[in-house]
């Protein structure tokens, strides 16, 4: 029998010794930036990184991340793995909510349940399609049932435990929530600000930090300039790059600047009759001038990106490469397909209906509206009519992106801890986030053996395949790995930082 047994008092020594002290002026209140309001506040359908972020202060999970990226106990004492799919959790005694009530084993297993329940909709099911069945021993044993070995699943348990008896009894926890974590929900004034009070009922100390409240300013400048003028405690990425130089060079404030774990990459609907052969996404793809967006744009903060796999990943092959900017090249591919300047114009048209694209991001990222702009004035030298449609986050991602209302879009992944959370439910055939109707048997194959495959090594193979399939075929043309930038005044003293972007190490708890 295999097993992974990690006692409490283990654990709280190693976590309280990586604790930093973490207070604002006062020692009590701390208050962040960040630049999108959260969609909800129910952790089993949070889409965006705000959403995400304050969700993991609100609630806790089985396991917590760390920022080695390395699953350590939090609502789970210990676990064992007698088999490759079983996975058997023992709670910590006398665990509670936020409100008092007690949180058991059967919450556990409804938060599971619902979450793989394809009614339910949870936008990360495919990251739990693996869970055949998730039942209680008891009030403090949970036993996950798995339909085949899954490697990345400890990476994956650090989402949030719901109440089952307030959540079946028709309470509405996206709007209030009531978790389990360090944190409780004071207020929350949508579209300006979220509020957050320390849980007494949290497990272990809640932290040096009484209050924390999140601060939504949509424009990366204004919000640095609000953190300069001393408004704000904390700023994260995004950020724009001229904004991260001059913070860089002011001695009142600390930063964290490293790779993150995130990428920039346009997304073709493969299901969009232009962009359903891959020869027209190769062509597109050659007019996109990585070297340029990254050092001018992005003052290279980022890094140009070559496959879908992130340099800092364990899967990464240098060998694999996407098509690089040739705007010679990609006019003779249009050619190729018939699209010609028939007309003498500079457009090119074929059958009498010029060669026409629209470029699309949200607003509250400059510097992805500097990259589609950009880009647009590249297309157009190469005869490509291309439209750039800029709107608010919540209008481009839910009712545009997510609809498959696209034709290409500029966005981002975040919180990539493993291969697998990039390319499986975005890449496999009616995976719940593959906006682009992307369909590949040999890609689906290769993406369900890399995570059901227990060796690192075969693993990493298997990705790596999948990533050369998918440098031809690009369904994602990857522009960017991300950089992750933290800045925060002195006046706080040191903060834990994880490239997540989690802010349990911004309130005195090491994560």
């Amino acid at each position: 029998m295999k097993k992974l047994l990690l006692t409490t008092s283990a654990v709280l020594a190693l976590a309280l010794a990586a604790i930093q002290p973490s207070m604002a002026q006062d020692g009590k209140a701390i208050v962040i930036g960040t630049d999108v309001d959260a969609g909800t506040l129910d952790p089993r359908l949070a889409r965006d990184t705000t959403a995400a972020r304050v969700g993991d202060l609100i609630y806790a999970g089985l396991v917590h991340i760390t920022p080695k990226l390395e699953p350590v106990p939090d609502l789970a004492e210990s676990w064992e793995n007698p088999d490759p799919q079983t996975f058997i959790f023992k709670l910590r005694p006398d665990l509670k909510f936020s409100d008092g009530s007690p949180l058991t084993a059967d919450d556990v297993v409804f938060t599971y349940t619902t979450i793989i329940d394809p009614a339910f909709n949870a936008p990360q099911r495919a990251l739990y399609s693996p869970i055949k069945a998730v039942e209680a021993v008891d009030p403090q044993t949970v036993k996950f049932t798995l339909s085949a070995p899954y490697a990345p699943l400890l990476s994956y348990l650090d989402i949030g435990i719901v109440p089952k008896k307030l959540v079946e009894g028709g309470a509405d926890i996206a709007l209030k929530p009531v978790g389990a974590g360090p944190m409780k929900l004071a207020s929350w004034n949508r579209g300006s600000e979220i509020v957050l009070e320390a849980n007494e009922n949290y497990w272990r100390d809640a932290g040096k930090v009484e209050k924390a409240t999140v601060k939504i300013i949509g424009d990366n400048s204004a919000r640095a300039q609000a953190f300069e003028a001393g408004d704000l405690d904390v700023i994260q990425s995004p950020l724009s790059p001229q904004d991260i130089e001059r913070l860089k060079a002011d001695d009142r404030f600390g930063n964290v600047i490293t790779a993150g774990l995130g990428v920039n990459y346009l997304n073709f609907n493969t299901k969009d009759p232009l962009l359903a052969d891959p020869k027209m996404r190769q062509a597109f793809s050659m007019l996109v001038d990585q070297q340029t967006i990254v050092n001018d744009i992005y003052h290279g903060v980022d890094q140009v990106a070559h496959s879908i796999i992130l340099p800092s990943s364990w899967a990464y092959s240098d060998k694999i490469s996407q098509p690089g900017f040739d705007v010679q090249g990609a006019v003779a591919l249009f050619n190729e397909m018939g699209w010609k300047d028939s007309n003498g114009d500079g457009i090119l048209d074929k059958d009498g209906k010029p060669l026409e694209v629209t470029l699309s991001t949200h607003s509250e990222d400059p510097n992805r509206v500097q990259t589609i702009e950009f880009m647009q004035a590249m297309f157009q030298q190469a005869g490509v009519k291309a439209d750039a449609k800029i709107s608010d986050w919540p209008s481009f991602s839910t009712n545009y992106v997510q609809k498959s209302q696209h034709q290409i879009a500029l966005l981002g992944w975040l919180n990539i801890v493993d291969p697998d959370r990039l390319m499986f439910a975005q890449l496999t055939t009616g995976g719940s986030t593959n906006w682009g109707g992307y369909s590949n048997p040999e890609v689906d194959k290769l993406l369900q053996a890399g995570r059901s495959t227990l060796d690192q090594a075969g693993r990493a193979k298997f990705y790596q395949d999948a990533a050369t399939i998918l440098a031809k075929d690009l369904p994602y043309f990857i522009v960017s790995a991300q950089g992750y930038q933290l800045f925060y005044s002195k006046k706080l003293g040191e903060v834990q930082a994880t490239p997540r972007g989690n802010m349990r190490g911004l309130i005195g708890l090491a994560d």
